[in-house]
């Protein structure tokens, strides 16, 4: 079943993820999305930095476990808890963080239980994990399960599936096996040379995005993905119009941000692409292997 029918304008969207100082990634790229996007933000930052650790030493400073679960002992008894529409979360601090975040999202239910839940699996790439494995094991185990949607890249969806994912009907089966009903898996395989893809896989439904592959991107085209298409969602767009336009929205601002030769995404010039992107995507229709009818 498609997200088609929830509609949630006006509603806030409670964002959990890092905090750097300078730049445009983690909570800094959801919560300008959201905004923009008409979506009042709660935000609780899951880590502080300077700016990100791809740029340089950083120092990394992480609230002590047993303030951050005061700090959601607050939230979870809050008068204006039923505000929330949806909770996405991203890069957490370590893996206890896992069990708070859990209880919050189960806490937001209870007061609303059309909330969605988008749990942006932020753990790692090509290289490898980026995270501890504990970090990554605890968001395999406790979030994913709770999430309406999830947005994996392809190498950390190989990471949870424990397999070798090298297509995309590899990716397709291997998301169907993780529990979220609606998966968005950035970096798949495009099928136009010298691009890259965006897969979105809902029911048995299998929507394929796909621009231009832009080299060396700055960072925080995930987070700002998950934040555009669960904007959408909201918004009550379907799931190929969310697709199509996030898509489009994060393919211009990477462009942007190349032509400017900025080293971080140049949000603050590019609202009107958040809105109103110009940029084509192709949206293809694919077999869904793990969704033949029986």
């Amino acid at each position: 079943m498609a997200h088609n029918n929830v509609r949630s304008e006006h509603r806030a969207v409670l964002v959990i993820s890092s905090h750097v100082i300078r730049g445009s990634v983690g909570n800094r790229a959801a919560v300008f999305a959201l905004e923009t996007l008409g979506h009042p933000v709660w935000a609780l930052p899951t880590v502080i930095l300077p700016w990100h650790p791809g740029h340089g030493a950083a120092t990394r400073s992480v609230l002590p476990a047993e303030d951050f679960s005061a700090i959601v002992d607050d939230l979870c008894r809050s008068p204006w808890l039923g505000e929330i529409g949806a909770v996405l979360s991203g890069y957490l601090g370590n893996a206890q963080q896992a069990r708070d975040i859990a209880r919050l999202v189960k806490a937001v239910r209870a007061k609303n239980p059309e909330a969605l839940y988008v749990c942006d699996p932020v753990i790692g790439d090509k290289g490898g994990l980026y995270v501890p494995e504990a970090t990554a094991t605890a968001i395999r185990d406790q979030l994913i399960p709770l999430a309406s949607i999830a947005t994996p890249n392809r190498y950390e969806l190989e990471w949870l599936c424990n397999a070798s994912l090298p297509d995309n009907n590899a990716l397709m089966r291997a998301a169907g096996t993780l529990g979220p009903h609606c998966m968005l898996v950035t970096s798949a395989i495009a099928m136009m040379e010298n691009s890259t893809g965006n897969l979105l896989l809902s029911g048995k439904d299998a929507l394929m995005a796909e621009h231009r592959e832009i080299a060396d991107p700055p960072n925080g085209p995930g987070d700002l993905l998950s934040a555009i298409f669960l904007a959408h969602i909201m918004n009550g767009h379907s799931n190929e119009k969310a697709l199509q336009d996030a898509t489009a929205s994060v393919f211009e601002i990477l462009a942007h941000t190349k032509k400017q030769g900025a080293n971080e995404l140049t949000l603050e010039s590019q609202t009107s692409s958040l809105a109103r992107p110009f940029a084509t995507v192709q949206i293809r229709h694919l077999h869904n292997p793990a969704k033949q009818s029986k």
